[in-house]
């Protein structure tokens, strides 16, 4: 169907493969080429669409490097997976030097390791709100894959920076102990969905055992800090790292090594 309507741009990414299936490829630097397309059986693909976000005319959207962004390369690594200590260079950086951006990161991070999701390069924000908002949740693609592997390094904001909002610890421990696991949760609310079950009985089980992960990984943050308060924020305000002449940055600072 989305064949038969294409054009232009778009039109170029299709395909026929050498077994006969139409497949298709992105458009983005890296991993965007035939040797990395998606194909249908012939023609036939199950997938997803999960938003429409308002259109940028609209809602005009910032685009943010991450700062624990992935090499995506065979044999050169990222800074962080280098450097224990990485997280020092970001505290050094604003907007991540105070208020909630590094904590929203934070978020984020808890977010991608329920799902399993590795390929957070990049993040939004609406430019409406400047520094005073929030990421946008998009780009989920390379969520809920092996069920069987907790990927530990989707972590890495979280046990480099060893901070965390009080209101997110306590959301995970309500589910950890609470009478509603997260697993039962995300069911319920995915029961109405036309695709029902969106999610198999691996994907909920390996949800709630991430969120013991989690915890244990703010466990060992609070056992090294001096005190619960260096680890645990009440308020976003209440985290600073602001000193002079510290680098901002642009939404591409992280893209040069440090």
């Amino acid at each position: 169907d989305i064949y038969s309507l294409a054009e232009g741009g778009l039109l170029k990414t299709f395909f026929i493969s050498p077994a006969g299936n139409i497949c298709f490829h992105g458009k983005c630097s890296y991993y965007c080429d035939t040797s990395h397309a998606i194909c249908g059986n012939p023609d036939m693909l199950e997938g997803s669409f999960a938003a429409f976000l308002p259109a940028k005319s609209v809602a005009p959207r910032k685009t943010w490097r991450h700062p624990w962004r992935r090499s995506y390369h065979k044999r050169r690594k990222a800074q962080w997976e280098k450097d224990p200590d990485y997280c020092e260079v970001v505290r050094d950086v604003h907007p991540y030097n105070q208020g909630r951006r590094l904590l929203d990161i934070m978020d984020l991070s808890i977010f991608d390791f329920l799902m399993g999701n590795m390929d957070r390069h990049h993040y939004e924000t609406f430019k409406l709100f400047g520094n005073d908002t929030f990421p946008v949740h998009l780009d989920h693609g390379r969520a809920f894959g092996r069920s069987g592997h907790d990927e530990m390094s989707i972590l890495a904001p979280l046990y480099q920076c060893c901070v965390i909002r009080h209101s997110t610890l306590s959301l995970l421990l309500t589910y950890h102990s609470g009478p509603v696991p997260l697993s039962a949760a995300l069911n319920r609310s995915l029961s109405s969905d036309p695709i029902k079950p969106v999610l198999t009985n691996q994907h909920l089980e390996a949800v709630d055992r991430r969120v013991g992960l989690v915890l244990q990984v703010a466990r060992e943050c609070l056992d090294s800090a001096e005190t619960p308060e260096n680890v645990i924020f009440i308020r976003d305000e209440l985290y600073s790292n602001v000193k002079p002449d510290q680098p901002v940055d642009d939404g591409h600072y992280f893209k040069r090594e440090q």
